[in-house]
């Protein structure tokens, strides 16, 4: 196996900051085969857009690891670090591009990218979904960035739906006029197309910070436009259950085991874009 530490800066990307955590299998069982690829995945945490949540990150991305997926965790920057949008997008868009360029090396298919999102980390991995194809003229060189399909775990989709710190955080330093403009882009179950990527979404009816209306108004969104996807809404769980293990939940063990299912079913879903035995 390998661990390591990607800059976006030093890969030559126009972004202000940013990084990726690879963690890459080497050889299925010990044998030399120089063929072996694998579907990839990048898990970006959620945090309000303020902060970035380690619970959901390297965890989430080692259990995609033991299934199949060489796995990426990506450190965007946030409203602490004085960002706001569109640098989160491109940071995003960047290290998708970054994966595809080093798919032979890392042993990826780079036909089967993948992006699973958490809370904020959701709502930038729609942002993306919805908004791949204009993120080249906003960072102002090209990026290969459309992901194969999405993963998104009770994400913010719009600042319509009773929780509005995420958008006011993406949106620090902008005026109100401008922030009203920018929800138009930002309120993304507006913003799906038929061209949008294929979209499993999970999350929880007793979320209390981020209503489950945001990914049934995604989903529903999806089905509007003929867009492939899949949606579980678990009957119990508060917000921010990342692999639904006790090891990330120890305050919430029952509930969290309640919504494990969500990995095994992301994973089949994913399946279906994947030419590789996994």
């Amino acid at each position: 196996m390998q661990a390591f530490e990607i800059s976006l800066q030093k890969e030559g990307y126009s972004v202000q900051g940013g990084s990726v955590s690879a963690i890459l299998a080497d050889e299925p069982f010990d044998l030399e085969d120089k063929s072996w690829k694998r579907p990839a995945v990048l898990v970006v945490p959620g945090g309000a857009y303020l902060y970035t949540s380690k619970r959901e990150g390297e965890p989430v991305a080692l259990d995609f690891l033991s299934r199949g997926f060489q796995a990426f965790v990506l450190h965007y920057q946030t409203a602490t670090d004085g960002v706001c949008y569109p640098e989160q997008l491109i940071q995003i868009a960047s290290a998708v591009d970054c994966i595809k360029k080093h798919a032979k090396e890392w042993r990826i298919n780079a036909d089967e990218v993948f992006v699973v999102g958490f809370s904020a980390g959701g709502h930038l991995t729609g942002n993306l979904a919805v908004a791949y194809d204009t993120v080249s003229q906003k960072a102002g060189q090209m990026l290969n960035c459309k992901p194969t399909a999405i993963g998104l775990g009770y994400p913010v989709i719009s600042q319509k739906y009773k929780y509005q710190d995420t958008h006011k955080n993406l949106l620090q330093g902008y005026t109100d006029e401008a922030q009203a403009e920018l929800y138009k882009e930002l309120n993304l179950d507006e913003m799906v197309t038929a061209n949008t990527p294929p979209a499993y979404i999970w999350t929880t009816a007793t979320d209390s910070l981020v209503p489950p209306e945001n990914a049934m108004q995604f989903a529903l969104s999806l089905a509007r436009k003929g867009v492939s996807y899949e949606l579980h809404v678990y009957s119990q769980g508060e917000h921010g259950l990342s692999c639904s293990n006790v090891e990330v939940n120890v305050a919430q063990m029952a509930e969290a085991k309640m919504a494990r299912g969500w990995m095994d079913e992301c994973i089949a879903f994913f399946k279906r874009y994947v030419v590789e035995s996994i």
